[in-house]
């Protein structure tokens, strides 16, 4: 039997991260870590401003170990290469990336990965925004809004068709590639266990709206 590719998968918790690690997953690569960049001072996510509890219930809910990276955005490339190459001691030889169509980001994933001679495993590349949403909902994953720029009430909101067909009201990326809106994944095939979340603030920040989960556990 063929030994399957050990990969890291880029993880911010929200529905592309966790779609294309799924993707990657039925493609017989095997996930070793879930590889995440903090706020400087560790207490955010760097891009969806998550608290890091929550990304580590996920980990357990998978059962795959999380790194966490606390990072400035000046610091970002070089603390983000210098934690791949531990894991690439480890036997990592890949990693998975859940871009959708941006060049830019996919040429920084490549250039980065060509340093590290890595793998890039882009599973979401070049399809059809609607088309990746739909098979997230359909394959049984469960998100919520956790921030946005467009409007406050989507926070806490259930992502599903109702939600989809709200964002095609609107011009943006329907998967908010552009920052217009980010999700929390609870639940889905990659998960064991659904988390409960609980105790949510609602705080404007540079003009982001975020659902701030003070807490949460494994039902």
């Amino acid at each position: 039997m063929k030994e399957k590719k050990k990969v890291f998968s880029s993880w911010s918790g929200g529905k592309d991260s966790s779609l294309a690690c799924y993707k990657a997953l039925g493609d017989g690569f095997e996930v070793r870590h879930l590889l995440n960049l903090l706020s400087e001072d560790g207490k955010r996510e760097r891009a969806h401003g998550t608290r890091p509890f929550l990304l580590r219930l996920q980990s357990e809910a998978m059962e795959i170990p999380i790194v966490h990276v606390n990072a400035s955005w000046g610091e970002y490339e070089s603390k983000f290469k210098h934690k791949v190459g531990e894991l690439k001691r480890e036997g990592v030889m890949g990693g998975i990336f859940g871009d959708i169509d941006l060049i830019e980001h996919r040429e920084w994933v490549e250039r980065v990965c060509t340093d590290l001679e890595i793998e890039p495993i882009l599973p979401l590349w070049g399809l059809a925004p609607e088309d990746i949403l739909l098979e997230f909902i359909d394959a049984g994953f469960e998100a919520i809004v956790v921030a946005t720029r467009i409007k406050q009430e989507w926070l806490g909101r259930k992502f599903d068709r109702a939600f989809i067909a709200e964002l095609k009201k609107f011009e943006f990326h329907l998967s908010g590639e552009s920052g217009e809106y980010h999700t929390f994944v609870i639940d889905g095939p990659i998960f064991k266990r659904r988390i409960k979340v609980s105790d949510f603030e609602q705080v404007y920040v540079n003009g982001t709206w975020f659902l701030d989960i003070k807490a949460g556990e494994l039902e």
